[in-house]
């Protein structure tokens, strides 16, 4: 295996049909690294699908894809591998279309180098600009910029110029990274392994001199970082924690710190599975090794901890402030809740609004509500539960995450953490001694949120009138938060957007959550149309939620419209209406469903009161 030190991993970026499946195509060809058979499949695949003129189209060795070759863009990452006289080279060659940018995130987060390739003919585009923030936001140490296609405006100097000018220019303002500029032409081959007497005119190195020169020895990372993946225990006599190396090196006999929780102990043994399936001891193990860990003694140690240096801890903390990527077509919502994956942990999270979003083109820093596909801003993001950390500029292991959809599971972001919030560590729950099993004794019931939810017309407010009304004859202590109510007061400040309506009931979930502590009977009706945000109230709240699913057919909402809104809604006079232009996602498991185009006022309170008294009664 090639030491790590000599291994260099590059992504090439840019925008679309600027010439990076063709540069890389172009190495992979020069330095004779294509089999006989792969160079006779290429031969023919140039006939039938190249771009060309019959002659070898060297883009075809990394557009694997069928949908790729049909179009003559790259949608996948395709990772190819050339071996020089002095290193390794790892070669992402990432997509430039602005539709897949996501795959060019992937392709960016480990790459020491990005290749940013520009068409000469067209010079820095949009495209351009984005990669090239991603990739300083990623932290990639070292840019090339290829201005590509020299061939085609005649092998100008001064294009060349202007290029690297426009480039410098947008970039100035991106420090802490090196970039050198080469001209070249990856379909001829010109300036690329070999010089060119087109280029007589520059004196610089071509672009594979140039990667065996960099110096990719001093990466980022702080000290010993090993994120837990499992914990192995195949016997009674062998407990072990299994995990890669990101950052650092672990020897046995040192002394380490388990985070979050803080206990030190040593590290007892280093263990790897040999070639026969036997345990092999190590005497110590780098950054990139996956290997097991015997600790001393016994601790509490997990998936998602984190082990590391005793004397060089990472920090720990439940909120930050973090760079976004935006990755999916769905935009993001502030307080909406999704889950954060940071190295082995997978922890509850809500984003805040943008604090500013980036303009790609001018790098001007714009407001926003939120963040769409492909967009790239600043945000405040929240955890439901402490986790070690380091700066993403120290540690590109430790600092980066991802943003999951909780529902489902598709990945809608990347983050990378700029610092904790001060208020992570100033502030913690106070305790006190009257708590809400007390108050509920004072009450002389349990307390309880029922959570009405349905659409516009369905009844909703109506039911939770009646409900309140009999169970205040009753002697039961109950408040009622109503929808429109509640926004003559405390979301007042708020409209219909979805983002809006998304911290509208965020809001309600915390005051009905306060509400039921206090041992009142909350009774809520809000359209709330959500289901992620109808879930975070069950979680908020717990076992004394009660969802309440008011189900009528849209033509029976629409008929009765008591507020006249979904004719307004019709006329296109009410924009984001329920049921009519903005989704209702209805209950899939509710405590209740009531139609009441089959039952009457008194009969739908019936049935929340029956359900309601179970709880009330501890049942």
């Amino acid at each position: 295996m090639v030491p790590d030190i000599d291994q260099l991993r590059l992504v090439t970026c840019g925008s679309v049909d600027d010439g990076k499946s063709t540069l890389l195509g172009r190495l992979l060809f020069e330095t004779h690294q294509i089999y006989e058979d792969q160079l006779a499949a290429l031969e023919r695949d140039s006939r039938v699908s190249g771009t060309t003129g019959g002659g070898l189209d060297l883009a075809l060795l990394t557009d694997g894809l069928a949908a790729e070759r049909e179009q003559g863009i790259t949608i996948d990452v395709a990772y190819r591998f050339v071996t020089t006289a002095h290193r390794r080279l790892v070669i992402a060659d990432s997509p430039g279309h602005e539709q897949y940018t996501r795959n060019m995130v992937t392709a960016a987060s480990t790459a020491d180098v990005a290749v940013l390739l520009i068409d000469a003919r067209h010079g820095v585009l949009t495209q351009t600009r984005r990669h090239r923030l991603i990739t300083h936001l990623l932290g990639v140490e070292h840019v090339v910029l290829a201005v590509n296609k020299m061939d085609l405006v005649e092998w100008s100097k001064d294009r060349f110029s202007e290029i690297v000018r426009d480039y410098e220019a947008f970039s100035d303002g991106l420090d802490g990274r090196s970039t050198t500029a080469i001209p070249m032409s990856a379909l001829l081959g010109d300036n690329v392994v070999a010089g060119s007497e087109h280029l007589n005119w520059y004196d610089g190195p071509t672009l594979l001199e140039h990667l065996d020169g960099i110096d990719a020895s001093a990466r980022s990372g702080t000290g010993l970082r090993l994120p837990v993946q499992t914990v192995l225990r195949p016997d009674s006599g062998f407990r072990g924690y299994a995990g890669r190396v990101v950052s650092g090196s672990i020897e046995a006999g040192a002394n380490v710190r388990i985070l979050p929780s803080g206990v030190t102990t040593t590290v007892d043994r280093i263990v790897v599975m040999g070639a026969d399936g036997a345990d092999v001891d190590l005497a110590s193990a780098n950054a990139g090794d996956s290997v097991t860990v015997c600790l001393a003694t016994e601790v509490d140690c997990s998936r998602g901890d984190v082990i590391t240096s005793a004397d060089d801890p990472a920090e720990v903390a439940d909120q930050f402030q973090i760079d976004v990527v935006w990755m999916h077509e769905s935009p993001m919502l502030p307080g909406r809740p999704y889950l954060a994956r940071i190295g082995t942990s997978t922890v509850g999270a809500t984003l805040s609004s943008p604090r500013w979003r980036v303009d790609v083109n001018s790098g001007e820093h714009l407001a926003a509500d939120t963040l769409e596909l492909n967009d790239i801003g600043v945000c405040n993001l929240s955890l439901d539960r402490a986790v070690p950390f380091d700066p993403y500029s120290e540690n590109r292991g430790t600092g980066s995450l991802i943003i999951v959809d909780r529902y489902t599971g598709d990945t809608v972001g990347a983050g990378m953490i700029r610092y904790a919030l001060r208020r992570s560590s100033n502030i913690h729950w106070q305790a006190t001694t009257v708590d809400a099993e007390a108050r509920e004794v004072l009450m002389g019931h349990r307390s309880a949120v029922v959570w009405f939810t349905g659409l516009s017309g369905s009844g909703k407010s109506t039911i939770a009138n009646e409900v309140e009304r009999r169970l205040h004859a009753r002697g039961v202590h109950t408040f009622l938060l109503d929808g429109d109510n509640v926004r003559h007061g405390l979301n007042r400040d708020l409209g219909f957007t979805d983002a809006d309506r998304v911290e509208n009931i965020r809001r309600i979930v915390e005051v009905a959550s306060l509400m039921a502590d206090a041992g009142l009977v909350v009774l809520t009706s809000f359209i709330s149309p959500f289901r992620a945000e109808r879930e975070l109230a069950r979680d908020r709240i717990g076992d004394r939620f009660i969802e309440v699913h008011v189900d009528v057919p849209l033509a029976v909402a629409e008929e009765r419209d008591p507020k006249g809104l979904y004719a307004k809604a019709r006329a296109g006079d009410l924009a984001n209406f329920t049921g009519i232009d903005s989704p209702y996602e209805a209950p899939e498991e509710p405590n209740l469903v009531i139609d009441t185009s089959a039952l009457t006022i008194e009969q739908a309170a019936d049935a929340v009161l029956a359900v309601l008294d179970r709880r009330l009664a501890g049942a």
